[in-house]
């Protein structure tokens, strides 16, 4: 039964490690569809409010929003990373520094699906907020990209859904380890109360 375990904890921390880079990967293209549409709408960069489309702020809006989630998504990679320094893909007991890695990751991993989450959601609204009619007016006038889609912004759904199974993975690995700690430690104890 170890030996399944130990397989399976392996690969939960590759799951975690894949899920923090797609997170990263993410971070860099939500801001595609803002960046081709939106851009060059904006008559003047340092004036956000003059601007050939109502609406088109919101690529200025997400500017702070995109550079924190693309430093979180850094931060959950290192700490996947620190499973595999901790030894937690391969270790046959686990120790202090396994749960603190576990545990550290799972709290980062929450924290930037709930804050994404929220973020993503009302930038959202902001996007349906833009005078499309103008925006397809000012694409076909400039031979600019157009698009309505809300795609960027609609993947987020799958992305935190791959962290939050990474996450819970790595949390029934904790309670599978247990037992079967506990059933080894039980079977060295009736050994011993054999011998003796």
């Amino acid at each position: 039964m170890y030996r399944k375990q130990m397989i399976f904890q392996k690969i939960f921390c590759v799951i975690a490690l894949v899920a923090s880079v797609v997170v990263f990967i993410y971070s860099l293209g939500i801001m595609t569809d803002l960046f081709d549409c939106l851009y060059s709408t904006m008559m003047d960069p340092t004036d956000i409010d003059s601007t050939w489309v109502s609406g088109s702020q919101v690529y200025y809006y997400m500017q702070g929003f995109n550079r924190s989630f693309l430093s979180y998504s850094i931060v959950l990679i290192l700490l996947a990373c620190l499973l595999f320094i901790t030894n937690t893909d391969k270790r046959r007991k686990y120790y202090i520094a396994n749960y603190v890695s576990i545990g550290l990751f799972s709290i980062a991993d929450l924290y930037v699906v709930f804050w994404g989450h929220s973020q993503i959601q009302y930038y959202k609204s902001l996007w349906k907020q833009i005078n499309f009619e103008e925006l397809k007016d000012f694409a076909e006038t400039f031979n600019t990209a157009y698009t309505e889609s809300t795609f960027w912004f609609d993947i987020h759904y799958l992305v935190f859904g791959l962290l939050i199974v990474a996450c819970g993975l790595l949390i029934y690995n904790i309670f599978w380890k247990r037992s079967l700690m506990k059933e080894e430690d039980a079977l060295i104890k009736q050994g011993k109360q054999e011998e003796a």
